[in-house]
């Protein structure tokens, strides 16, 4: 299963990407990364987009789509919205229901990766 992330400026949501990169069993991960929060490690292995989120939402989404489809394998694709905007995560949403591609939440809990929903 894949994972893709966002990872905003928001630096306390920071640990739950991290934790979910770490604990989790992940084919590929893909990090959706505001293109100012480079104090943010990019794991070795790990796929980084950087997106610039002074541009408008429907430019955003065109870029993840180009970039997302060749990297996307499965049906369905565990994402992680904890860290970010909402603009981030509208334009990741949408960009993965256009490939198109399942959707499954996750998030990283005191009893590891969970699904919630």
């Amino acid at each position: 299963m894949e994972l893709v992330a966002t990872v905003g400026l928001d630096k306390e949501s920071w640990g739950q990407v991290t934790g979910l990169i770490n604990h989790g069993t992940w084919d590929r991960v893909v990090l959706i990364k505001n293109k100012l929060a480079l104090d943010f490690p990019v794991p070795e292995g790990v796929d980084a987009l950087f997106i610039d989120t002074t541009q408008p939402l429907l430019e955003i989404k065109k870029y993840l789509v180009e970039k997302l489809k060749p990297l996307l394998s499965e049906f369905d694709a565990c994402v992680s919205i904890a860290s970010g905007t909402g603009k981030e995560h509208m334009a990741l949403i949408s960009a993965l229901l256009a490939i198109p591609t399942g959707i499954r939440l996750v998030a990283f809990t005191k009893n590891g990766v969970e699904f919630v929903n």
